[in-house]
């Protein structure tokens, strides 16, 4: 069983997905939650790789913490067509204060499960992670 301090054991189902996302490009974004009652992260939703970057956001709960993958493509001054997989760590200031803590507990162990990050964002609110940030931190 896992406890605060080491955070929550990952679903190899989280694994399995984010690796399709990232070899085979399966999906446009993946969101995981934790599961309190079974105590780990599970997936909540894949989002297929023709959704846009509104989607991905509004598939976000406003008051609910996250864990999401976002596979950002965009071109470079250069003209190149170039990905980076952004890890979002989603925090509502709206969010239970329980929520918050577990979520930020649990954040290093489950980002060390999934290789292949290039990116890092913590979120409190829409601003804080528009595509306007994520394209300044991709480049």
């Amino acid at each position: 069983m896992a406890n605060a301090a080491s955070g929550m054991a990952v679903n190899d189902d989280c694994k399995l997905k984010f690796l399709e996302l990232k070899a085979k490009r399966t999906y446009r974004f993946i969101i995981f939650k934790i599961d309190e009652k079974q105590k780990q992260v599970v997936v909540e939703k894949l989002g297929e790789p023709n959704l846009t970057y509104d989607d991905f956001s509004a598939s976000l709960p406003t008051n609910e913490c996250r864990y999401a993958i976002y596979d950002f493509d965009f071109v470079t001054e250069e003209n190149c067509q170039k990905s980076k997989i952004i890890f979002i760590a989603w925090s509502p200031d709206t969010s239970r204060v329980r929520s918050k803590m577990l979520y930020a507990s649990s954040k290093d162990r489950f980002k060390r499960e999934l290789d292949g990050i290039q990116v890092e964002l913590q979120a409190t609110d829409p601003t804080e992670m528009g595509l306007d940030v994520i394209r300044g931190r991709a480049n």
